[in-house]
């Protein structure tokens, strides 16, 4: 049945509008990371683009940007494998072994309140008990927080994946003599390859944009894109241009990624309405 024509213009100007007021501060930023601070600052409508902020953020003598791209890069990709390898054992543990109902009850509603904490609220316990085994200013402790911060949604999202693979399917693995991990490796896993990747890379840009807990555990060696970024904002001055220009450098990983997997945070995001 098609929709009335009226009913399908509302939607795709709802649509747009919704796009344009996404999409708007992105550009926005960007375009500031093209100006000089005297021309953002009086609001001149246009203006001659010039590279010196990103130079100056890239290049400088005095920027880690490039080391804090680094360091981000790793805590990200280390943090994301680590969250998701945890989260599907916990997943396909909850779904397929014999707990109790109200376990996996507690246990899911317990990793739904721990996700709404804000992180800001967990970093001055995170630093402590980093600083406490040794682990302040390392990636270590930095990848095991935001592994952890990450764990409960990624939990979530495995676990309804996971529900979605017939059991008939691992039960015919089981009776050709098939071990419990070779079941989740040879036959559940192929099967939710989308929801892994839709996990994965939410996972991954979460860890990227987190700021707090890495303000808070990290120093000059250590320290992600987002604590440089907040550099920028000094305590007489705040070099607006720069930090736009940061900032659209670092749109570019999430960008990228989003874009070469569009098709799998889809399809895995829409596994679970459709069978």
């Amino acid at each position: 049945m098609r929709r009335p024509f009226s009913s399908s213009l509302m939607l795709h100007l709802a649509l747009v509008l919704c796009a344009l007021v996404v999409i708007a501060p992105i550009v926005w930023t960007v375009g500031a990371g093209f100006r000089t601070q005297i021309s953002l600052l009086m609001g001149h409508m246009t203006f001659t683009p010039i590279w010196n902020n990103f130079n100056e953020v890239l290049w400088s003598k005095t920027s880690d940007f490039l080391l804090n791209y680094r360091n981000s890069i790793i805590v990200g990709v280390l943090s994301t494998l680590l969250c998701v390898v945890v989260a599907t054992l916990a997943a396909f543990s909850l779904n397929r072994l014999k707990w109790p109902g109200w376990v996996v009850h507690i246990f899911l509603a317990w990793t739904m309140i721990f996700h709404m904490i804000p992180p800001v609220a967990l970093a001055s316990a995170w630093f402590t008990m980093a600083r406490a085994v040794g682990l302040e200013n390392t990636f270590t402790g930095l990848i095991l927080a935001h592994a952890t911060l990450n764990l409960p949604i990624a939990i979530w999202l495995m676990a309804v994946f996971i529900r979605e693979v017939p059991k008939e399917l691992e039960e015919a693995a089981v009776m050709d003599g098939a071990s419990t991990p070779r079941v989740l490796w040879h036959v559940v896993l192929p099967l939710i390859t989308p929801g892994l990747a839709a996990t994965s890379i939410l996972t991954f840009i979460s860890s990227w944009n987190e700021f707090a807990v890495a303000l808070t555990m990290t120093m000059k060696q250590t320290a992600t894109v987002p604590v440089a970024i907040a550099k920028f904002a000094q305590d007489y001055e705040i070099q607006y241009t720069q930090m736009a220009a940061s900032a659209a450098l670092a749109m570019l990983p999430a960008l990228v990624v989003l874009l070469i997997a569009q098709r799998y945070i889809v399809r895995g995001l829409t596994q679970g309405a459709v069978k």
